[in-house]
């Protein structure tokens, strides 16, 4: 299959960089391709992973799977029933990673789209390849945007992960159309469901992520999450509901139960056909202020 950028298969390819364009990555200073400096001994993914079309370590994306146990797809029904009952009242939005490729910014902004989320971070060693075409294009259309980091609490501290995701792309400008970066921490796919640590500890982690991240950028941190990872691993807490914005993952005609504390979402991921699909709860002038803070 070709790299496309409209699609992402249950398997997906993974994407190969020539050395070429690995050095010319390097020269200016961007994004490395592949876990970067991956020792051999790096954690390999799990078989609903793999399943999903994870292959190594750096190659998780958004929503990989909604309980653990592999990539669960709306019918067709389900995903035109939510984009129903949402189009009136908010505002249609993607998300990508290295899976997409060089995207097509302005297909998808003839097709209504007005703000995008970009992968820049795994880890503290994964920077996305296709990070300045993917944040910089979705900009240069038009669309309100954003990055995200995804989280592997058993591999560093919060407080190292959002200082890489920071430093790599995960910053923040009142320009009132940059949102503050998001914390994507959802199901393990490479061990442990939540990765080793404790109820307890993880809500320490995720507090010295979200702490660090604001320390460095002046805002909230978006979480983004499942209602069951969350419950699981985190015991529902409502700690962080009071400041950090909810994005949730639920692919189904409605979002479903929320963690708690929460009395509402910012953003809902409701699909990933032919992509990932999100709604912000609002109008564009609402994404807007969120963007402006």
């Amino acid at each position: 299959m070709t790299r496309s950028s409209t699609t992402r298969s249950r398997h997906p390819i993974r994407h190969t960089v020539t050395a070429v364009a690995v050095g010319l990555l390097a020269g200016t200073g961007l994004f490395a391709a592949g876990p970067a400096g991956a020792a051999s001994s790096a954690p390999s993914p799990t078989p609903s992973a793999r399943d999903a079309g994870i292959r190594a370590p750096g190659e998780a994306y958004m929503g990989w799977t909604q309980d653990g146990a592999g990539r669960a797809r709306p019918t067709p029904a389900q995903a035109a029933r939510a984009s129903s009952l949402a189009a009136a009242t908010q505002t249609p939005g993607i998300d990508v990673s290295s899976w997409q490729g060089n995207v097509d910014w302005a297909s998808w902004w003839s097709q209504g789209t007005k703000f995008a989320f970009v992968k820049a971070t795994e880890g503290t060693t994964y920077r996305n390849p296709y990070f300045a075409q993917q944040y910089n294009g979705s900009y240069n259309v038009g669309m309100t945007r954003g990055s995200y980091h995804f989280a592997l609490p058993d591999n560093s501290s919060g407080t190292a992960q959002a200082d890489w995701f920071v430093g790599h792309g995960g910053g923040w400008s009142a320009d009132g159309r940059t949102l503050p970066g998001v914390l994507d921490i959802e199901y393990n796919p490479y061990g442990a469901t939540c990765y080793g640590l404790s109820q307890a500890s993880m809500r320490s982690w995720i507090a010295a992520f979200t702490g660090r991240y604001k320390a460095l950028t002046g805002r909230d941190a978006i979480i983004y999450t499942t209602t069951s990872w969350w419950t699981t691993c985190t015991g529902n807490t409502s700690q962080f509901s009071a400041s950090n914005p909810l994005w949730v993952a639920r692919y189904n005609t409605t979002p479903g139960t929320l963690p708690a504390g929460w009395a509402y979402y910012t953003f809902w991921q409701y699909t990933d056909s032919p992509l990932d699909k999100d709604y912000f709860n609002g109008d564009l002038s609402r994404l807007r202020a969120l963007a402006l803070g």
